[in-house]
């Protein structure tokens, strides 16, 4: 293989796809694509509805927009090459595109927990102190929040692959995986890769510890501000505008932390589980993410309904 830079002898990398399940590859790639295909479609679909609708430009749905781009960022960094793989044998993958790859997928998935985070302080404002909500959270004050979350997520992720650019490769280049993930790649490095290791685990429990840590607290002053409420239907209400972003956060968070868990505890666990658990932890979010808002939120149910069906009767519960 050609030389690439003065220290990496590796030119690209053969990715396996799921180790043990080759045999089963094509018939993986359909539930990948229709994963694929629906987070595109919903999370269009939630874009395109708080354009239209005038009584959505709130920050809340604006977040939800921005939360739709990411999902459909995320799924399209790591979808089509999975796919690929499995219909198309495509294995090879040229050696910077890889590092573009494990870039993009990690700084996604860092905004899109920064995103949570801002959801949760947006439920907190109105929640608890909804008469200062349209003075705090401005829409330029809304498009700094979600900055600030894309910028951390740029920084915390650039050293990776500039550390693994320094990394020698000589005759590994198998991954035993559907996609490049940053472990995965800093194992192949003949040499110590002790920073690399650090660094990625690091980041990664920082980000989850601070941002579970800061949805926690957002939501125990929500809490009790919500049972100091008098009335149970004021309760409930606005638990009710809650709901959606606590379902979001176990969908993205759950896989997310058994992927991570198993990765580097569970030793046991067969390879093929590792890499399914966190081809998921990337594909089935972005493609809940619309549904769980799509349900939940009425005012996104009513006005979809009345796009595809302008005849039917919106009810008014």
């Amino acid at each position: 293989m050609a030389d690439n830079t003065t220290h990496c002898y590796i030119s690209s990398f053969f990715l396996v796809g799921i180790p043990g399940l080759q045999e089963f590859h094509c018939w993986i790639g359909i539930p990948v694509c229709l994963l694929f295909s629906l987070t595109l479609l919903g999370n269009s679909i939630i874009i395109i509805t708080v354009k239209l609708e005038p009584s959505l430009h709130q920050p809340m749905y604006f977040f939800l927009c921005m939360l739709a781009m990411n999902d459909m960022a995320l799924a399209s960094s790591t979808a089509p090459k999975m796919l690929g793989i499995f219909w198309l044998d495509e294995h090879w993958i040229d050696f910077n595109i890889c590092l573009v790859q494990l870039y993009f997928i990690h700084t996604v998935c860092i905004i899109e927990s920064g995103l949570l985070v801002d959801m949760a302080f947006d439920r907190y404002v109105a929640i608890c102190i909804p008469l200062r909500y349209t003075t705090i959270l401005t829409t330029p004050m809304v498009i700094k929040i979600g900055l600030v979350s894309v910028v951390r997520a740029i920084l915390m992720v650039l050293p990776c692959p500039l550390l693994i650019k320094r990394l020698p490769y000589y005759t590994k280049y198998v991954i035993n995986h559907a996609y490049c993930e940053h472990m995965a790649v800093v194992k192949l490095a003949s040499a110590n890769t002790f920073i690399n290791r650090a660094y990625g685990i690091s980041v990664a429990l920082s980000v989850m510890v601070l941002d579970l840590g800061l949805i926690a607290t957002s939501y125990i002053k929500i809490l009790r501000a919500v049972f100091r409420l008098s009335s149970q239907k004021a309760r409930s209400k606005a638990l009710g505008t809650c709901v959606g972003h606590v379902c979001t956060i176990l969908v993205s968070y759950t896989p997310a932390l058994f992927s991570f868990l198993t990765h580097r505890i569970g030793k046991k666990v067969p390879p093929s589980v590792h890499i399914i658990f966190a081809s998921l932890y990337l594909l089935v979010p972005p493609t809940v993410n619309p549904l769980v808002y799509g349900v939940k939120t009425k005012q996104i149910r009513d006005r979809v309904i009345g796009l595809f069906f302008p005849n039917k009767k919106i009810s008014k519960n």
